[in-house]
């Protein structure tokens, strides 16, 4: 009986053992090659987001806040800007702030965030609000609208660079490659934006005129959004 139970435990001990080897082998058991490819892209950004801040303090309350809001929207239509769409207010749990200054006045501020399409337009917009003695305006952050179709792109372009890369590699050694058995993605993750929380990004070149009567709008650059994938490939060699 001591014998038979001596017997049970080492089998179990041994099918241990060959379940711990078993696991601590690699996954591929053929030959094969592994490569990293990347690809990257500029986009032009198509979604300009402009800060805008109203206070009664910057027209010396000569204007309330309603009206110069009014001014400033009506000035946003005639530039074409749908702003039911694309302008919106950045505290939409409250509307107005109110923040009392050292002489114990009352200074009521409100913010907005307006969406634009290019800097054509952007241009004019900081032109108008000048006009109107908005000058508390800045860069919010920009975006594009396709961002995402397009590192999908880049990632074909990256899995393709791969391929041709692991190609070139098998056949100096009289070899091919077979079928791609595992495909990951290393890029690193995207920023929100890169030129969120600063106008670095933007490039101002200033007024050009046409007459000495007549300004044209500031000519504005922003910098192109960058994106770039990586992609690690693993090829059967045959």
């Amino acid at each position: 009986m001591i014998r038979k139970t001596l017997a049970l435990a080492l089998i179990a001990f041994g099918c241990s053992v060959s379940v711990v080897c078993g696991q601590s082998k690699n996954f591929i058991d053929q030959p094969y090659l592994e490569v990293h490819g990347e690809a990257d892209s500029l986009v032009t950004p198509n979604q300009i987001f402009i800060r805008i801040i109203l206070s009664e303090k910057d027209t010396k309350d000569k204007i309330s806040l309603e009206e110069m809001e009014i001014k400033m929207v009506n000035a946003l239509k005639s530039l074409g800007v749908n702003t039911d769409t694309k302008l919106r207010t950045s505290d939409q749990i409250s509307n107005y702030k109110y923040y009392f200054m050292k002489s114990r006045d009352i200074i009521k501020t409100k913010q907005y965030l307006l969406e634009i399409n290019d800097a054509t337009t952007a241009s004019k917009v900081f032109m108008t609000l000048e006009d109107l003695d908005i000058s508390n305006t800045s860069i919010d952050h920009v975006d594009h609208t396709e961002l995402e179709a397009i590192r999908n792109s880049c990632r074909i372009r990256a899995v393709l660079k791969a391929k041709e890369k692991a190609n070139a590699m098998s056949q100096a050694l009289g070899q091919n490659i077979g079928r791609a058995i595992q495909i990951t993605d290393v890029s690193v993750a995207p920023v929100r934006n890169a030129l969120e929380g600063r106008i670095a990004g933007v490039v101002v070149r200033g007024y050009g005129t046409v007459n000495k009567d007549k300004l044209e709008p500031p000519k504005i650059e922003f910098e192109k959004i960058p994106v770039s994938v990586g992609v690690n490939t693993i090829f059967i060699l045959n």
